[in-house]
């Protein structure tokens, strides 16, 4: 059983910055992309950033220039590094990750969600 687990939100001030991590738990697997989506209130869930196994990066134009993506692929784990915090940031942020098993011949990734981690920010 493949699980996500996020960590690292919290409440910050405007300008502040905050370290989001999610790692992938379980055996027998392998990941291909992965990336953080965010939901504010009353909004549909947006792409914020992601990344491939080989480290090629995609931004949401809205965070370009404050967040970074990052992964340790050796530890399963992506980073999300939000720096000069908004108030337009304050959501539920999730991991994603497509994954697929190692019994499968076709090596079919499925997409795979995080609980996701409260992000807010005070002005």
């Amino acid at each position: 059983q493949v699980q996500l687990v996020e960590s690292g939100g919290g409440l910050v001030q405007t300008g502040g910055s905050l370290r989001l991590s999610c790692t992938a738990s379980g055996s027998g697997f392998s990941i291909n992309a992965m990336g953080w989506y965010r939901q504010a209130p009353g909004k549909q869930r947006e792409l914020v950033a992601t990344i491939t196994s080989g480290g090629t990066t995609n931004y949401a134009d809205s965070v370009q220039g404050r967040f970074t993506i990052s992964r340790d692929n050796a530890k399963n784990t992506v980073y999300l590094q939000m720096n000069s915090l908004e108030a337009e940031d304050t959501a539920v942020y999730f991991c994603s990750a497509g994954i697929w098993k190692w019994g499968d011949p076709y090596r079919r990734a499925y997409d795979y969600w995080g609980q996701g981690t409260q992000v807010t920010v005070s002005s």
